[in-house]
């Protein structure tokens, strides 16, 4: 029979092995086991039970401990159901001298001796009871009700414990579900459906994408400043099964030599002045995924070599270091060089240029898709009036003029032409008067599908109809006046009170 004092100093030793548990454990059921486990072996506290408050309202057995016994699993309690339900329902400790003498006693999970006492304790977190902490003490003593204290203080510690677990999780949740949602957004923004593009040329990039997208294959996007490569390598990314792995980018044009081996490789600690961390590379960072590397024709000659060493082996060491790192990658490179001249002069290796053009994709220029820009221009004003805050509206004589340009700066030429042509429009009207306004100037012949614009179209207002008839009249008033039924007198004053204006031939 235990003193008092040896109880206290048992209870002492066994708050403290509770607490260690407690500390070292992020798993809710691991960390609850451990705790019923070092109060069997230091409190002689034996089968000991948590219940935790489901949503239904029911008390599930969420850690048991039974010694050489194996408890059952899936054992569930309502509210005023058992010692342990009457414990959830009065929200008070229960203390039962003798299991089996008490008619609320229900035994579900088998363990318990029938002779001895059972304490049932509440658990709490913030004045809310949301479980019970059960034990049997494992023989008849005077101090039941010391012993009841003591499990009222291992359930504070459980209580605290589920509460920041519980916390956790719900972060852990919340995370996820901003990540999953984040990725159907960045899928659905680079999917096929949202680039743009319904010309024949740009169908063609398309479909080899959907192919290349598949597998793993090395990709290597040519086409002018501004076409849209990392678009489309957006694009292969995300719809392939690296999608869930990281998309690297970096541009190797913006960064010395010195750099960008920092940059792609990683350094130690120490490696170089400013080193004060190891860090790592693009190529660490990409691991499992996809790294992107524009502007992969202005890299030096030297590395060139150290690049065609990882792309063989998939294998780096870091600046600094000494231990061979591999990663499994997948390449996406861009350049607008010509790199079969590159190679020629002696300013790109061969090897690497073979190694990194094993699937090239050419985007067209804009002026070769110009079929495309009704569509395009349309999504980037909408773009623009989002980013102003207001309505805008493209007419079809600046769409015309647009498609009369030849854009030698492509899509970003575009974009920029219309925010300053938003800019200038007070009304948000954008018609050819404000794009003419930016510096865009007629250089090409317009499309079929838009020299014949119909007059007689009810939903084109005066000053469209007369621009479109100045326009297949090739600025000539008089021919103009003859198509609209007009005298040269009533076009040339139209001309004057709608400010349209003329074109120089």
């Amino acid at each position: 029979m235990q003193t008092r004092s040896e109880l206290i100093e048992c209870e002492l030793e066994a708050l403290f092995e509770v607490g260690k548990v407690l500390n070292r454990s992020l798993n809710l059921p691991t960390a609850l086991e451990g705790v019923l486990q070092k109060l069997h072996q230091y409190a002689q506290m034996q089968y000991g039970v948590v219940t935790l408050l489901r949503e239904s309202g029911e008390l599930m057995v969420n850690a048991a401990y039974a010694g050489g016994k194996l408890p059952p699993g899936g054992i569930k309690y309502q509210a005023g159901e058992g010692i342990i339900g009457s414990v959830m329902e009065e929200k008070n400790t229960i203390i039962i001298e003798r299991a089996g003498q008490d008619p609320r006693f229900v035994g579900k999970l088998g363990l318990y001796e029938l002779h001895l006492p059972f304490i049932g304790v509440p658990i709490y977190i913030d004045k809310q009871v949301i479980g019970v902490l059960a034990a049997q003490p494992s023989q008849f003593d005077e101090f039941l009700h010391e012993r009841a204290r003591f499990l009222e203080m291992v359930a504070q510690f459980i209580g605290q414990t589920v509460r920041l677990m519980w916390e956790i999780e719900k972060e852990r949740q919340d995370l996820t579900d901003e990540r999953d949602h984040l990725r159907r957004t960045v899928r659905s923004h680079f999917g096929f459906d949202n680039i743009i593009g319904h010309s024949t040329a740009m169908q063609k990039v398309f479909e080899m994408v959907r192919q290349v997208s598949k597998w793993g294959t090395t990709v290597l996007i040519r086409g002018e400043s501004g076409t849209g490569k990392e678009l489309i390598a957006n694009a292969v990314h995300y719809n392939s099964p690296r999608h869930n792995g990281a998309f690297i980018k970096l541009n190797c044009a913006a960064l010395p030599e010195t750099l960008l081996e920092s940059e792609l490789f990683g350094h130690e600690k120490g490696a170089f002045s400013g080193a004060i961390t190891q860090r790592k590379g693009r190529f660490e960072r990409a691991d499992g995924g996809t790294l992107f590397l524009d502007e992969i024709g202005e890299i030096s000659s030297t590395f060139q070599a150290k690049l065609l060493r990882v792309l063989q082996e998939g294998e780096f060491e870091r600046v600094g270091g000494t231990r061979t790192l591999k990663v499994d990658v997948r390449i996406i490179t861009a350049t607008n060089v010509n790199l079969e001249e590159a190679v020629e002069h002696g300013n790109f290796r061969e090897d690497l240029y073979y190694r990194l053009n094993v699937m090239p994709i050419k985007l067209p220029p804009l002026n070769e898709r110009s079929e495309d820009i009704p569509e395009l221009a349309s999504f980037l004003v909408d773009k623009i009036a989002k980013g102003q805050g207001r309505k805008l509206q493209l007419t079809d004589s600046a769409i015309r003029l647009l498609m009369r340009h030849n854009w030698p700066g492509n899509v970003r030429e575009l974009e920029n032409c219309l925010e300053r042509a938003a800019i200038m429009s007070e009304s948000g009207v954008i018609d050819r008067s404000t794009i003419s306004l930016t510096g865009v100037e007629e250089k090409i012949p317009v499309t079929r599908e838009y020299q014949g614009v119909d007059l007689n179209d009810e939903n084109l207002d005066e000053r469209e109809r007369v621009i479109a008839a100045l326009e297949q009249a090739g600025w000539v008033q008089a021919k103009a006046a003859r198509l609209l039924n007009m005298t040269p007198r009533q076009i040339a004053y139209r001309i004057q009170t709608l400010d349209i204006k003329l074109r120089n031939i």
